[in-house]
């Protein structure tokens, strides 16, 4: 049984394993968008993340771990000066998988992994419903104000 075993195996050996994930996590950062298989999308989540909240801590020692994953050095800035910053309100999951079929040689579940765009999470960047209903009915008003009567269509010029 597989208690309290954390991580997918991905049929590699450990340093296979290991390389692979650095790859990935090394171009989802310096891309911020990647195609890859489900199971290795859904690990490299939690490898990404991992960085992200490094970076987010910002010291000395949080660098050293993220070079000891990414070991690119241009990378590392690239997390720590605007990736970070751009996630400093978000708590958590700062990547998103989108499903996207399957691959053409070997019917492999294709996935594609990309950073979500910075900020809060989730309701604190999206409107109330009152807001939206105040919105919609400011908007109507001033439509109903600046709307003109249209001449019917066999008065206006033809434009081509």
């Amino acid at each position: 049984m597989r208690h309290l075993k954390t991580g997918r195996k991905l049929n590699r050996s450990p340093s296979h394993r290991l390389a692979l994930m650095r790859n990935l996590v090394t171009s989802l950062l310096r891309h911020e968008r990647i195609q890859t298989t489900d199971p290795k999308a859904k690990e490299l989540r939690r490898w990404a993340d991992h960085v992200i909240s490094l970076g987010k801590e910002g010291h000395l020692h949080a660098r050293r771990q993220a070079l000891g994953i990414i070991q690119d050095q241009a990378v590392v800035r690239k997390v720590f000066d605007t990736l970070a910053p751009r996630f400093k309100d978000r708590p958590g999951g700062y990547t998103r998988i989108v499903k996207i079929g399957w691959r053409h040689g070997d019917r492999a579940a294709l996935s594609l992994v990309e950073l979500v765009p910075g900020g809060a999470a989730g309701k604190a960047e999206t409107p109330s419903g009152a807001e939206k209903r105040s919105r919609r009915s400011a908007q109507k008003e001033k439509e109903g104000a600046a709307k003109k009567p249209t001449p019917r269509r066999s008065a206006r010029k033809a434009s081509f």
